[in-house]
């Protein structure tokens, strides 16, 4: 069975779960002697890609989709000059460019690539579609999230694939749009999605959301939760003296740095912490700078910066190294998320999770017993939260232990494949 991925790149400017997720599935199915390719949309892929590439192109460069959108006449530009601007330099340059990874001002963008063979981007679903016919022929075409569901039709209609598609977290594009945006993103959505033949969403939590958001058929959708590739990952110190809390993810507003910062500032009013440590590391794009500098500004106002460490390297050699020198991990994403990487990550390295209740977070923390919960998500209450564990060191480590066995049992990258295997199998033989 031949197996296409086609997943979105971030650039590497930044901590993108859902390119850490297909980049190690990918490695976990080819160790499975599946032939499996992957290929990149609208800009290059993270960093952990090496060796899974090959001579791939980028699909949908994000300089020629975004002209193609803005510029009628440039839909008719020669081919030369589209693949010039597809060019890794130019596409390097593109990512690290403000607006290059936001929905804000993108809504109708988003709206025509939904639209697929009918929107303004139609060539390069041209493009694609001669590609997938003339080099590979797959089996099935994996979805890496539903923002692409307007390529489902022609990838079923002329390539004669299965179609899959992941889901997790499609919301954090969506939300920041205008809500008249919103409804027709999620109408489009839900139209494109009849196009496809299976869905794997995150968790059970998102699972039921997008069931009720999309109008899915309950039995299209499957639950696999994320894996992780344990090598490297060592059980942390969880050294109290000082108490370390880390944050893994893009440092931006939406994903609860300022959270975090306002805790941080609230522990350091308690005489008992008042060697506690910040640790923060997952990058940030242009767009995040300002955000990011605001909060340098607040806590070098309160005189606490020189006790946090913004770490600017987040590569999977640098995050390892990252996690050992915590005694926590806290990423209170203001709305929630469908799963977290950085709580897998964390619990790998029997770092203990604080968690806000909301999105999936309840879910996951249930499963692994490797934290714990607070709500209201705000400043306060993750202080508190925090303070109850760094306050019992026997408990913290019990969660730490307990969270790490629990993954390394039941979360590897391994029967994550497995299991997405399964769908691809029962998938070909529906098709038969």
């Amino acid at each position: 069975m031949k197996i296409v991925h086609i997943i979105p790149g971030s650039g590497g400017t930044f901590y993108c779960q859902n390119c850490m997720r297909d980049n190690e599935l990918i490695r976990a199915l080819r160790d499975m002697d599946h032939d499996v390719m992957m290929v990149p949309m609208y800009l290059p892929l993270n960093v952990d890609v090496e060796g899974l590439m090959g001579d791939t192109p980028v699909f949908y460069g994000a300089i020629n989709v975004f002209l193609k959108e803005k510029l009628p006449f440039y839909r008719h530009a020669p081919e030369w000059v589209a693949r010039l601007l597809d060019s890794e330099s130019m596409l390097q340059f593109a990512a690290k460019k403000a607006g290059s990874t936001r929905a804000a001002g993108l809504a109708e963008m988003t709206i025509s690539m939904l639209l697929g063979e009918d929107g303004r981007q139609a060539s390069e679903l041209d493009h694609l579609i001669k590609f997938l016919n003339v080099h590979v022929k797959p089996d099935v075409v994996h979805l890496s999230n539903a923002l692409l569901l307007g390529l489902a039709r022609r990838l079923k209609k002329d390539v004669g694939a299965g179609v899959v598609c992941s889901l997790q977290d499609e919301n954090e594009w969506i939300d920041p749009m205008l809500p008249s945006y919103q409804d027709q993103v999620w109408n489009l959505m839900a139209e494109r999605a009849q196009d496809v033949d299976a869905f794997i969403a995150a968790s059970h939590f998102y699972a039921e959301k997008s069931i009720r958001q999309m109008r899915l058929p309950a039995e299209k959708v499957h639950v696999v939760y994320g894996g992780i590739c344990f090598d490297g990952y060592e059980q942390a110190a969880l050294d109290l003296n000082p108490p370390a809390i880390g944050y893994l993810c893009r440092m931006s507003e939406y994903f609860g740095l300022g959270v975090v910062t306002d805790a941080f500032i609230q522990l350091k009013k308690d005489a008992r912490f008042k060697d506690v440590k910040l640790y923060a590391t997952g990058g940030y794009t242009n767009d995040d700078k300002p955000f990011v500098d605001e909060m340098k500004k607040k806590l070098q106002q309160k005189d606490l910066l020189g006790d946090v460490q913004f770490w600017p390297e987040f590569d999977k050699t640098h995050r390892i190294q990252f996690l050992k020198k915590l005694s926590l991990l806290s990423v209170p994403v203001l709305a929630g998320e469908a799963f977290g990487a950085y709580q897998l990550e964390a619990l790998a390295a029997g770092v203990p999770i604080v968690q806000p209740n909301v999105g999936g977070y309840r879910e996951f923390v249930e499963l692994t017993g490797g934290g714990i919960i607070y709500e209201p998500n705000d400043g306060e209450h993750l202080a508190n939260a925090i303070r109850s564990l760094l306050l019992d060191p026997e408990r913290l480590r019990k969660l730490g232990h307990d969270g790490r066995t629990i993954v390394r049992e039941h979360f590897s990258m391994r029967q994550m494949a497995e299991a997405i295997t399964r769908v691809y199998a029962a998938l070909s033989a529906d098709r038969r």
